[in-house]
């Protein structure tokens, strides 16, 4: 049963082809969503898949399928550098900038798509997207946006972890900053452009929040997050897809295939939240059984436990 679940369904060439795609995007945004994480960037994260779509829209309209990625990579660029242009001034707050850049950005691409006859058909398919429809040509271009992405987060890894733990710190060490928040930015934009044309716009913002928050969950360590977050987005990807096909093919139940990846990823994070409450509240009635020992209280005899920090890449998340 099993094996005929998570299996079987790949044996077809379009089901392989978004196995392909999901696994890639997994990759992808489990990385990228532990920076966001410790950015706390998660509305950015929001605002971007938003601010793409009338790149979408004009990409869409101009080339058709193949136009899709370019056009959401020109808006995607484009409103991570407004959006660390503006923020960097200290007269308009962060949340305000993605207040207005969102609403801006996406009524234009809502005013473009209501031009079209299939108005509501083609408002939901670059809404939620078409992971089954994926091609050769797409997933290519999602494998170098990969690429580059990873490749940029290798380079500057170390400085970006820096910015997220301590940034006055990264300021006086003579890093600019507002370069590695610009940096941080184009890097989510990307991920949003790669993956906005299989999962669609507002789905996007689960791949880049839900696989960090599922690994926080179970582990504080660094490292282990960022594996633990590439794993539960990869296994999501290939639990939706043949969950969406055994339900949909053999139960005449049709469930679109971008959203029950995203469902699994929820359900990963379900169940790492009742494991974690579970071992957290074993761990509180044995440490009951055994009783505490008080400390003595005396001034000589108290120490504060105070870890000092051993560096970005080893530290423990402060959530």
């Amino acid at each position: 049963m099993l094996t005929r679940l998570l299996i079987e369904p790949f044996d077809l060439p379009f089901m392989q082809r978004a196995l392909v795609e999901a696994l890639l995007l997994g990759a992808l945004g489990g990385v990228v969503s532990v920076f966001v994480l410790l950015r706390r960037l998660a509305f950015v994260s929001d605002a971007f898949t938003h601010t793409v779509f009338p790149g979408v829209v004009i990409g869409y309209l101009v080339g058709q399928s193949s136009g899709v990625v370019w056009g959401a990579l020109a808006f995607a660029l484009l409103s991570a550098a407004l959006f660390t242009m503006l923020s960097a001034g200290r007269r308009i707050t962060e949340d305000a900038t993605l207040a207005i850049l969102l609403t801006g950005f996406f009524s234009v691409g809502v005013v473009l798509v209501s031009r079209r006859s299939s108005y509501t058909a083609d408002l939901t398919t670059l809404l939620f997207g078409r992971i089954l429809f994926v091609d050769r040509r797409e997933i290519v271009e999602t494998a170098v946006i990969a690429a580059v992405v990873l490749i940029a987060l290798t380079v500057m890894g170390k400085e970006l972890l820096l910015r997220a733990f301590d940034p006055a710190g990264a300021a006086a060490v003579g890093y600019r900053v507002p370069i590695l928040d610009l940096a941080l930015n184009v890097v989510i934009a990307l991920v949003v452009d790669a993956a906005v044309k299989a999962v669609g716009t507002v789905l996007v913002i689960a791949l880049l929040t839900v696989p960090a928050a599922t690994a926080r969950l179970i582990s504080g360590r660094l490292p282990v997050i960022t594996a633990l977050s590439v794993l539960v987005a990869a296994f999501s990807g290939w639990l939706g897809l043949a969950v969406s096909y055994e339900a949909s093919v053999n139960h005449g139940l049709l469930l679109a295939s971008g959203g029950t990846v995203v469902l699994a990823m929820v359900c990963c994070y379900i169940v790492a939240l009742l494991v974690g409450g579970a071992g957290r509240f074993v761990g509180r009635k044995r440490s009951g059984r055994t009783g505490a020992v008080e400390a003595p209280t005396g001034r000589n005899d108290s120490v504060e436990a105070t870890a000092a920090p051993s560096g970005p890449a080893g530290a423990e998340v402060p959530l």
